[in-house]
Parts: structure tokens; sequence; C-alpha cells
């Protein structure tokens, strides 16, 4: 294709990707602050608190913009040079439609690597100042680390937990939902605590199960040996450096719904940016084939909507262990790279 030709395409996108941009930002921060400024008015906080916390989610916004561009640029694009015949022009001087859509890829390998960069560096640690603004605007402490489901087995004994609820300085912890199974015998209790130090478990006035013998509640607290190390539960895996993440993912000791979580996440962020070049190919083949503005419009929201389903359904998937996590953070990709070469079929 003429590289003129490559240059007019390309500055009318770019035109509309600028406009694109500006409109997801808006949105997106419009929808933020509705949200927002009733707790503002509502605690006072000092407007550096404020403003501390809107330049924490900004990370995270602009790279849902920078991508969700992408389609609304190149359909609205397209759609005005369907509608002022220069597609036309363009195929009647021998140049295929789909050597129109190519070259549209090179520009947002640039968009992709700034999200990467953006979303490996600074969504994770603005997610988590986020958090720490609004603990602060509310003037309360963040909630101490806990950990769900915890397990330990050593030889002959078993240690469970529904949860467990470190307390400061990590010697100690409260326990919820206890049962521990030791020889013959078997203790649950709704609630208890760990020692660290003392390495014991104490359980509130457990149930005891023995074999022969009917169920019978202690009055008083039952302490009973426990030799495992009390970790700090892992955090939210979005807000996690990538380097604890793939420590995670291979941490024997975490529970596999955490290591799934870790996983997923560690291929989000390289699959998330990419989307800006998948969302290209898609859109430009399937602007070819639209002949109006309303039907680009249109076009736009589908893109989002299928878009926004399918990347908010994999987390629980891959988390649950329905999808591996891996192909559960490309799927959406997937689907869209499956619909660019669909159309690119249509249009050879």
């Amino acid at each position: 294709m003429p590289p003129l030709l490559i240059r007019l395409v390309l500055a009318e996108v770019t035109r509309w990707y600028a406009a694109g941009v500006a409109l997801f930002l808006t949105l997106q921060m419009v929808d933020v602050l509705s949200s927002t400024v009733s707790k503002l008015l509502t605690y006072h906080p000092p407007l550096l608190k404020g403003l501390s916390a809107l330049l924490a989610i900004t990370p995270t916004i602009l790279n849902r913009a920078l991508v969700l561009a992408v389609p609304f640029a190149i359909l609205l694009a397209f759609s005005r040079m369907q509608r002022d015949s220069e597609l036309k022009a363009i195929s009647a001087g021998g140049v295929p439609p789909l050597r129109l859509v190519w070259p549209l890829a090179l520009p947002f390998l640039g968009v992709a690597a700034l999200a990467f960069v953006n979303a490996d560096r600074l969504v994770p640690a603005g997610l988590a100042a986020w958090d720490r603004a609004w603990y602060s605007i509310y003037d309360i402490p963040p909630p101490p680390p806990r950990q769900e489901r915890y397990t330990y087995a050593p030889p002959g004994a078993l240690y469970y937990a529904g949860r467990v609820v470190s307390e400061s300085g990590g010697s100690a912890a409260q326990l919820q939902g206890v049962m521990v199974q030791r020889g013959q015998e078997t203790l649950t209790a709704s609630l208890g605590s760990w020692d660290t130090r003392k390495r014991t478990w104490t359980l509130t006035t457990p149930w005891i199960t023995r074999p022969g013998q009917p169920p019978r509640q202690s009055t008083g607290s039952v302490t009973v040996p426990q030799n495992d190390t009390l970790r700090p539960p892992p955090g939210n895996a979005e807000q996690a450096p990538t380097a604890d993440l793939r420590a995670r993912a291979a941490d024997p000791a975490l529970l596999p719904a955490d290591r799934r979580a870790a996983a997923f996440q560690l291929a989000r962020r390289v699959a998330d940016p990419l989307t800006a070049v998948v969302f290209a190919l898609a859109a430009g083949a399937l602007g070819l084939l639209l002949r109006n503005r309303a039907a680009a419009f249109a076009a736009v929201l589908l893109f989002i909507v299928t878009f926004y389903v399918l990347w908010s359904t994999v987390p629980g998937l891959a988390t649950a262990g329905a999808l591996n996590p891996a192909l559960a953070a490309w799927l959406p990709n997937l689907a869209f790279t499956l619909l660019a070469a669909a159309l690119a079929w249509r249009l050879r």
C-alpha cells in the first residue's frame, strides 16, 4: 500500500483515537466522582486527601481508556471514510480492503507497550494507594490481614480454620470455624486463638468427639499444640507487584485458589495491554463492512459490552479452577482474534 495512503488512514484514526481517549477518561472520571463525592462531603477530608485518592485511581482509568478508545477510533474513522466514498476510491485504485487493516496494528503496538508499563508498574501501586486513601478519609485503620480456609496436616493430625485473622505484631491470630483432629479425637469450635510464641491453638468451649462416645461440649477452653508458622496471608492479587505474583503462583504453601489468582493476574497484565492490538485488527476488519455512522456507533457498544462481559467473568472462573488461569486471562483476546479472522476471511 502506498505510504501516503497509510499516513492518511493513520492520521484519520489518530484524530478519532485522541477524542476516544478523552471521552473514556471523562466518562470514567465522572463515574468515580459520582460514587465518591457524597462520601467526601460526608467525611470532609482535607483537599489533599481527596486529590490523592483520585490520583491513585488515575492509572487504572487511563489503561481502560487507552484500550477502549481503539474500536471507537477505528470504527468511526472508517465510517467517515465510507460516507465520503474514500474507501470505495481506495478499492477502485486496486488496494485490497485488508491492506488497510494490517498497518493499524503497528501504532497500537506502541499503545500496548505504554499500557503494559502502566499495568505492571503504576496500576497495582495505585489500587493499593486508593484503598489506603479511603481508610485515611474514613479515619479508621485498615482491616487486619486474614486468610480463608487455613489447613495444616502434620502426620496423624489435621488443623483447619475457616478464617485466620492476624493481630498486630504477627505473634497471634484469632480463629473462626475451627476443627482439630488428632488421632481418634476431633475438636470443633466456633472461635479460637493462635499463639505463635507458645505454638498452640486454644479452642473456646469446643465440642469433643471420640469413637463410640456421644459428642460433648467442654466447659472451658482447650489448648492443643500447633507447630505451623503463622505467615502473613496474601493480599489482593490486583495490588501485588509482579515479582510478588510470580512468587505466589509458585508457592506450594498457598491455597490453590490464591495460586490461581496470582497466575491469572500475571497473565492478565500482559493480555490486557495487547487487547489494543487485537481490537485494532477486529475493528478494522469490521469497519470495512459497515456503511454508516449509526452502525459504527452500535458496533462500538457491541465491542465494549461483549469484551466487558468476558473480561469480568473470567477472574471468577480462573480462581475457582474452572479455567486455566492463563487461558482465562487470554480468553477475551482469543475471542476477538477469532472475530478478526472470520471478518478477514469474508473480506479476502
